[in-house]
């Protein structure tokens, strides 16, 4: 028989079990911050009517989606989970309640060239909040709060939200004679950072008719260290620029009601956002230590979601973590917390007699203390058992043979705690209830390791520099 090489297709993540627990760990803490902010659960098809899905059509979306048919339908799978929403609300807008607030973790899927840190198949994270009508712009300053909460509760510490408002660029591109090429200049100077400013004033000049003095006008003031009072110099000439200055003032000011620290954000008028839908504040994040890395976390308010499926207006502000270049990016730069206990039991019950049932009875106790626990069946020698615990990392182990069965006992061995290396510490460790090895009675065994599991410190599944720098005494960046 011919056998075909297993492999995994290019552009698709495909992790071991430990990273996978900790992927899963970063979902986990995601859904709760989200909760923690009052956003409901919410997941849509993975694949949809191509119409629906293309509603807008053209640009690299329509390149880069995978369509195929199934008999007559014309089906497309998610390139996103804003285009999905979008549809969700204006099908469901009379049985809703607004503003609507939604989180969504779910894979999306775009036929872009595979490359290292770029994915086909890939998880976003996306937060939304959906206004009937009109939206209040306080909820464009809560987003920055939820990013802050979310990633210092990932772990990080070393990052930057950057906030900017569409209305001061398209403002000043009013003020400076731009009008007419402004989304044009607004994909450009998004390129900032990547390309640097002598690029942007040459594409700027060269490609879209800007005049060199007003290039050197514009990204004079958009490199200012002091956005805020420079723009202040323009108040008064524009009326879509004042009410930008106004708004982005306000989600200054309640962004750190909200608590966010004044180190954690910043005005930068270099953010533009390359997509066309936002129309108000919008949002990069960045690892500090990393900004090559480019932004982890990104959005922004827009006046209309919905208008391909409905007539009704339906603002919104959102962001999106695309969580499976951020778990890369964080394992490739050594972020994972390597400390995390990933094993998939606390415990492994290991049955010293062929008779299982005192093995089961305990084992059963036992979850239903809370405890994770695992029953191992398999007939191989002592030495292959305590191998399998050491490789799953599973901290605890029970043994149940003839003289704990007959005597009502357990045998629990500590597997991660190392052996003491003189007497006195051994005995230190016993006044403090930390044993190597002990034998207690069934009941007290049970509440013996559900005490210790509850012990543990807390440890998050990202590991930044500060942390770093704490645990191996290295010197600052």
């Amino acid at each position: 028989m011919d056998r075909i090489k297993p492999r995994t297709l290019s552009g698709f993540m495909e992790l071991l079990p430990r990273e996978q627990v900790l992927f899963d760990q970063m979902v986990a803490i995601l859904r709760e911050s989200y909760s923690l902010y009052g956003f409901t659960p919410l997941d849509t098809p993975a694949i949809e009517a191509s119409e629906v899905l293309l509603a807008k059509g053209g640009g690299e979306t329509e390149k880069q989606i995978y369509r195929f048919t199934k008999g007559d339908t014309d089906l497309s799978l998610r390139f996103d989970l804003t285009v999905p929403l979008a549809k969700y609300v204006a099908l469901h807008y009379n049985e809703l309640s607004f503003p609507f607030r939604r989180f969504q973790i779910g894979k999306v899927y775009r036929g872009e060239r595979a490359q290292r840190g770029r994915f086909r198949e890939f998880y976003q994270a996306d937060i939304d909040v959906i206004g009937d009508g009109k939206l209040d712009i306080a909820n464009e300053a809560e987003v920055p709060a939820i990013i802050y909460q979310t990633f210092t509760a990932l772990g990080l510490k070393r990052f930057k939200i950057r906030v900017n408002n569409r209305k001061v660029l398209n403002g000043l591109f009013d003020l400076m004679g731009l009008k007419e090429q402004a989304g044009d200049v607004m994909r450009t100077i998004d390129k900032l950072e990547k390309i640097g400013p002598e690029k942007v004033k040459a594409i700027l000049t060269d490609d879209f008719a800007v005049s060199p003095e007003t290039a050197d006008q514009l990204l004079a003031l958009l490199s200012t260290d002091q956005p805020m009072a420079a723009l202040e110099d323009f108040r008064g000439k524009n009326p879509l620029l004042d009410l930008g200055i106004d708004e982005l003032s306000t989600v200054v000011r309640y962004m750190a009601a909200f608590g966010v620290p004044e180190d954690h954000f910043m005005v930068d008028l270099t953010i533009a956002r390359g997509l066309d839908y936002y129309t108000g504040t919008v949002y990069e994040t960045v690892m500090l230590d990393h900004p090559e890395i480019g932004s982890i976390c990104s959005g922004g308010r827009y006046d209309n979601l919905a208008e391909y499926y409905t007539e009704k207006q339906l603002p919104g502000v959102g962001i999106s973590i695309g969580l499976t270049r951020l778990f890369f990016v964080l394992q490739d730069q050594g972020y994972l917390n390597s400390e995390v206990l990933t094993a998939p039991a606390d415990l492994l019950v290991l049955p010293m007699t062929g008779d299982l049932t005192a093995a089961i009875s305990f084992a059963t106790a036992c979850r239903a203390a809370g405890i994770r626990t695992q029953l191992y069946t398999e007939a191989k020698k002592f030495k292959a058992k305590m191998s399998y615990a050491g490789k799953t990392g599973i901290p605890f182990a029970a043994f149940l043979g003839e003289d704990e069965i007959s005597t009502g006992t357990v045998t629990v061995k500590d597997l991660l705690l190392p052996d003491p290396s003189i007497p006195q510490e051994q005995e230190e460790r016993a006044a403090a209830g930390l044993h190597k090895q002990i034998t207690l009675p069934t009941a007290e065994a049970v509440s013996y390791v559900k005490n210790r599991l509850d012990a543990r410190p807390h440890s998050q599944p990202i590991l930044d520099t500060p942390a770093l720098v704490e645990k191996y005494h290295l010197q600052q960046p």
